[in-house]
């Protein structure tokens, strides 16, 4: 596969060229210990403009899963796209595989980038996990949060319960990170309310190749760890305006996660159902999630905000910021 065409490299050429092209540069950040943040970042950062970070979940890099929404809203706000621990150019040596310490990876590197406050910040599925632990871990430096099907509020037990249809957490594994054409099939299958048919399993393989290949290992234990021990009642409520949204046929995380997060924040979250929709709701419905993220994120914040320069001096100057 190494020695042809490869479809998927080629649309990573494609997917780098449009990020460029919006005004975005890439930059790594060396937190440390072997911890390295890779992130796409405006070429300028305008202090007139909000800060909306875009959080990728679990499958390709963030240019895949967010090139169809850095052009217009860099236009409208300061975009930055990094990428998770062990996907992209991102990778730690350090052995914590939870969201808490994703989350907490990603404000070091922003704030080493400058910024430290007024933060929008916007999960698509285990990036929801994410968003979500920036919120609750730094409520001065998130200002907003838009959590999408991200199964935040989902308890160890639910996986043993029949809540997802699948039983374990090994058979999860084995669909989200494919590595046969067959279950890369079953898992366009269970993320999209019309998946594709018919795609040619060398197309599947190349993805796969290019992909899946890689940080398997390290991504299988983010998985385990996301479930691990997890209860609700030890999910903190964020105080930060919220907004869940979710894909009404969700096959990943059911529907009743989103419920379920949307009572645990009571007055402080609204959900949007997107109808005919599955788990890849920026995929399916692109043109309706980018609306409802610039309604959120950009012309509702700004409303609400004289100040659109929200980077603070000192990311530490309250405790709930401090970073370990």
């Amino acid at each position: 596969m190494a020695n042809c065409f490869s479809l998927t490299s080629s649309r990573e050429r494609c997917y780098r060229y449009s990020f460029s092209t919006a005004g975005l540069k890439s930059a790594t950040t060396d937190l440390g210990g072997g911890t390295v943040i890779h992130c796409w970042r405006p070429k300028t950062h305008n202090p007139k403009k909000p800060t909306v970070v875009l959080i990728h979940g679990i499958g390709a890099n963030a240019k895949w899963q967010w090139a169809d929404f850095v052009s217009p809203l860099s236009s409208k706000s300061n975009v930055y796209v990094p990428d998770l621990l062990f996907f992209g150019d991102s990778y730690t040596a350090a052995p914590d595989r939870s969201e808490a310490f994703q989350a907490r990876c990603l404000v070091r590197a922003l704030a080493a980038m400058g910024v430290r406050g007024g933060m929008r910040v916007v999960g698509l599925s285990y990036g929801g996990f994410v968003a979500y632990s920036m919120a609750a871990q730094f409520p001065c430096a998130v200002e907003r949060v838009v959590i999408g099907c991200a199964g935040v509020c989902l308890e160890e037990k639910d996986v043993g319960e029949g809540l997802f249809t699948v039983n374990t957490v090994d058979e999860a594994v084995g669909i989200l990170l494919a590595q046969t054409p067959e279950k890369l099939r079953e898992l366009m299958k269970l993320s999209f309310y019309k998946p594709v048919r018919n795609v040619p399993s060398c197309f599947l393989s190349d993805f796969i190749h290019v992909m899946n290949t890689e940080n398997f290992q390290e991504r299988k234990e983010l998985i385990y760890a996301l479930q691990r021990d997890r209860k609700l009642s030890d999910l903190p409520k964020i105080t930060q305006p919220t907004l869940i949204i979710w894909g009404e046929h969700d096959k990943i995380f059911p529907l009743e996660l989103g419920q379920r997060l949307l009572r645990h924040l009571e007055d402080n979250a609204e959900l949007v159902v997107l109808k005919n929709a599955g788990h890849a709701i920026n995929m399916e419905k692109t043109k309706e999630l980018y609306n409802h993220l610039k309604s959120f994120v950009i012309v509702s914040a700004t409303n609400t905000n004289t100040n659109i320069n929200t980077d603070t001096d000192n990311l530490s100057s309250k405790n709930a910021c401090k970073v370990d």
